[in-house]
């Protein structure tokens, strides 16, 4: 390596102390202004023009605002009013009545695997958050609190989204690894999806299960209220009093004397779930009929956006060029297919729950407030990712790896793992390294060619950190530390990236 390429890494390094030192100093900097003066300090070390430094940060938080930003207020519109309304409670009992506690993370995997075919990580998250907390915030009920439920629920749905964000067509990342390198769409997708289904069962249900009794995670009532739409205060309240949670489904939001019932109301008859060991792995067989939107309708409300985001993804593969791809095209875009999964939430809910235009306004106005803090976060690191752009730290990385003489499926995984990490964008990540891989891949077949991609992908989500903006996303909406938030969400990333590489791997011994 030249003297040029050693600097920027050491101010790689450097940036990423310094990022640290502000956020955990006594002064406890907010993580907005460390990242956006840690990008500036970047930029300048790295010797990009001063007067060309705030146009660098303004691109980078435009940027993520535009992409990511808008997608957090729309799916904090759709949680709310989901919330509000009782869906979510109906949803999450849903999902309660049909497994055991044991059970629950694995149909939150389920789920989530669903939802990530289609969706982006930020927005899979998005529209999974007031499920899972939900579902955890019964679970913490029913098991005295150990505070291990969010993350027993959370880490599945990381896993399982990020894993198909990374390997899996049709996301951007490995579309741009199929087109640069020439490779099979249908075949790239199956064998991602042999490769993912094993890596998510691996880092997210099995991970959780290790991992979540060693961290006590505890999410303030703010979010608790904004996406569950009550404290656990209120859950356990609740079902000590009547013996199931289906009074959680009514609308708390316009009767916040909901919880002062009489304490001599019904209980619930015999067959649900217990806080005692006998019974905490049987279903949760409610006989109490439920208010609030129908589980039903409140699943439509959830899915809808991924089905637009299917349709879209789907029409690509089967009917490109078509009239009708142009139209999925507009409606499969994450933003419009928010949008529309928002005004059909609210229309459902001013139907069924008689809410006026002011009751409407009035929940989605308080969900704005609840994620703005994490949307400013979300720029901050926009800024700090496009500092680390600006500065060549990406050229440097492919200059120090371009001449490695090693296995392709490991080049393109480690090329991949570190141009993600030091620039903040699995797509960074993705396109460098399949510019570099392009020329090499010459007379392997192409099931070979497919599994170098799902490496390239694989390595792109390793070593998700706090140059990364999805790192802050988690951490902020769960109310974790940064020690918190490196156990869970960037350690669940690498491994899904780990196994990502060994699965591949492992594959392309049939394909030589």
């Amino acid at each position: 390596m030249d003297s040029r390429t050693i600097y920027l890494l050491c101010v790689l390094a450097a940036a990423i102390v310094l990022l640290i030192f502000l956020i955990n100093w006594r002064t406890k900097m907010h993580p907005f202004l460390a990242l956006y003066i840690t990008a500036f300090l970047t930029a300048l070390a790295a010797g990009e023009p001063v007067a060309d430094i705030p146009q660098t940060l303004m691109d980078g938080s435009g940027h993520i605002l535009g992409n990511t930003g808008v997608l957090v207020f729309l799916g904090a519109m759709l949680g709310k009013l989901l919330a509000d309304s009782g869906a979510v409670s109906n949803i999450a009992d849903f999902v309660l009545e049909h497994s055991s506690p044991r059970m629950a993370p694995w149909i939150i995997t389920l789920v989530a695997f669903i939802l990530g075919i289609p969706m982006f990580f930020e927005v899979g998250l998005v529209v999974l958050m007031p499920v899972i907390y939900a579902v955890a915030i019964r679970l913490e009920v029913l098991h005295n609190r150990p505070q291990q439920w969010y993350l027993r629920t959370l880490i599945p749905a990381i896993a399982a989204l990020c894993c198909l964000h990374g390997m899996v067509p049709p996301h951007p990342g490995p579309i741009i690894g199929v087109n640069a390198l020439g490779a099979d769409m249908g075949l790239t997708i199956v064998l991602g999806l042999i490769c993912a289904i094993p890596t998510v069962i691996l880092a997210g249900p099995i991970y959780a299960n290790i991992i979540a009794p060693r961290i006590k995670l505890e999410p303030p009532d703010s979010l608790l209220t904004q996406y569950a739409g009550v404290t656990y205060e209120q859950a356990e309240e609740v079902y000590k009093r009547t013996g199931s949670f289906a009074e959680l489904a009514t609308d708390h939001g316009a009767n916040p004397d909901a919880f002062g019932a009489p304490k001599d109301a019904p209980t619930q008859q015999p067959g649900a779930w217990s806080q005692t060991s006998a019974t905490a792995d049987s279903g949760l067989a409610s006989v109490t009929k439920k208010s609030g939107v129908s589980t039903p309708l409140a699943i439509t409300c959830v899915l809808l956006p991924v089905v637009l985001m299917l349709i879209e993804a789907i029409t690509k593969i089967v009917a490109p060029n078509s009239h009708f791809q142009t139209l999925a095209g507009v409606i499969g875009q994450p933003v419009i297919a928010m949008l529309i999964g928002v005004l059909f939430t609210g229309a459902v809910v001013a139907i069924q729950e008689k809410w006026n235009g002011d009751r409407l306004r009035e929940s989605v106005t308080k969900s704005l407030a609840a994620v703005a803090t994490v949307v400013m976060i979300i720029a901050g690191g926009g800024a700090f990712s496009q500092a680390l752009k600006d500065s060549d730290i990406g050229d440097a990385i492919v200059h120090a790896t371009s001449a490695l003489h090693i296995n392709l499926i490991l080049l393109g995984w480690f090329v991949g793992l570190l141009l993600s990490f030091c620039t903040g964008s699995a797509t960074v990540g993705i396109v460098s390294a399949t510019g570099i891989l392009a020329p090499l891949v010459t007379g392997y077949s192409a099931p070979y060619v497919s599994l170098i991609i799902i490496a390239i992908g694989s390595g792109s989500v390793g070593l998700n950190w706090v140059n990364h903006s999805g790192f802050w996303f988690v951490k902020e909406c769960f109310g974790m530390t940064i020690a918190q938030a490196t156990k869970t969400h960037m350690v669940v990333q690498t491994i899904v990236s780990v196994l990502g590489l060994i699965f591949t791997f492992l594959l392309s011994l049939l394909f030589v």
